[in-house]
């Protein structure tokens, strides 16, 4: 498929996405995994919900604020990888001025808001371990409820600035973004204008975030710790931990890839740009990917319902 020239000095009405500049010939050796890792996030997340909803015994907060996090991962994953997949067996390298932007602000803004969902359900997790005769009046459905529509509404407002200051830039020539996807920087440097205010806004706000929501993190874990070490009776305090165990590795999934995208990111000069292509890519598919999986194996109560599920097929 040709490409637009970039001498053109009229106003860009799409983009051009071309995913690894320098080894084009990854795409057909990486579209068998990415497609399997795609299938396995989708239907793995599906069936976590599917058994959510239907077994009765699973309707507790927990498990709601779980759904939650299914559901992200699942938006994130239909966002991002049939774009890529439709460019790696297609060639179909072109996205409107308005898709490029709607994909923009869903992954900035639901990347945090499974951050702030990880926030939420160490809470929850502190509550159950340090508070445990308070926690069914503390996390309840209205809880629950109130938590979902706190996280997405201050993700969504705080991100939503991002795609709005990029889509307002003049694009008066270039319009071949060197990557698969349409984050802000690909995007905006590409721009005839000065785009030092966008790049902070969104260092700024996604930091501001993401860092918040670690930190809450942390201070919960701490506390759960410290309860955990002054339990006594035998056992128990393993049995604790191993209710904070699910938990505690898709924090680590999450935050891993991403803190390995940013070093490279940071390290840009001295690694391949393919690099952080490739890993912006796998942090969509990953953690959606082995989330519902971690959760199915370590959880009895999930683990039985996906058995009942399975024998109702």
């Amino acid at each position: 498929m040709a490409l637009p020239s970039n001498s053109s000095t009229s106003p860009v009405s799409e983009f051009f996405l071309i995913c690894f500049p320098n080894y084009q010939s990854w795409q057909h050796w990486l579209s068998l995994p990415l497609s399997l890792l795609f299938l396995l996030a989708m239907g793995a997340n599906a069936t976590l919900l599917i058994t959510i909803r239907l077994e009765t015994s699973l309707h507790e907060p927990m498990y709601y604020l779980l759904s939650l996090l299914s559901l992200l991962d699942i938006v994130l994953c239909l966002t991002v990888i049939p774009k890529v997949l439709a460019i790696f067996w297609f060639d179909l390298r072109s996205i409107s001025f308005s898709a490029c932007f709607l994909q923009m602000f869903i992954m900035n803004s639901f990347l945090t808001m499974e951050s702030c969902t990880f926030m939420v359900m160490a809470y929850d997790r502190y509550v159950a371990i340090c508070h445990p005769l308070r926690y069914p009046s503390i996390i309840t459905d209205q809880f629950v409820a109130k938590a979902s529509i706190f996280v997405v509404v201050r993700n969504g407002l705080c991100s939503l600035p991002v795609p709005i200051l990029s889509s307002r830039l003049s694009y008066c020539a270039e319009n071949i973004i060197k990557n698969c996807i349409c984050t802000n920087l690909s995007v905006s440097k590409l721009s005839c204008d000065d785009i030092t205010f966008n790049k902070l806004y969104q260092f700024v706000a996604g930091w501001t975030l993401l860092g918040s929501d670690l930190i809450l993190i942390v201070l919960s874990y701490s506390f759960i710790l410290r309860a955990v070490l002054r339990i006594k009776a035998e056992g128990a305090a393993v049995k604790a931990l191993s209710t904070c165990g699910s938990h505690f590795i898709l924090i680590l999934f999450f935050s891993t890839v991403l803190l390995v995208l940013v070093i490279t990111n940071l390290a840009r000069k001295r690694t391949p740009p393919d690099v952080p292509i490739l890993l912006n890519i796998l942090h969509h598919l990953i953690p959606p990917a082995l989330n519902p999986i971690v959760y199915g194996v370590r959880t009895k109560e999930i683990k039985q319902g996906i058995q009942k599920l399975l024998r109702r097929l």
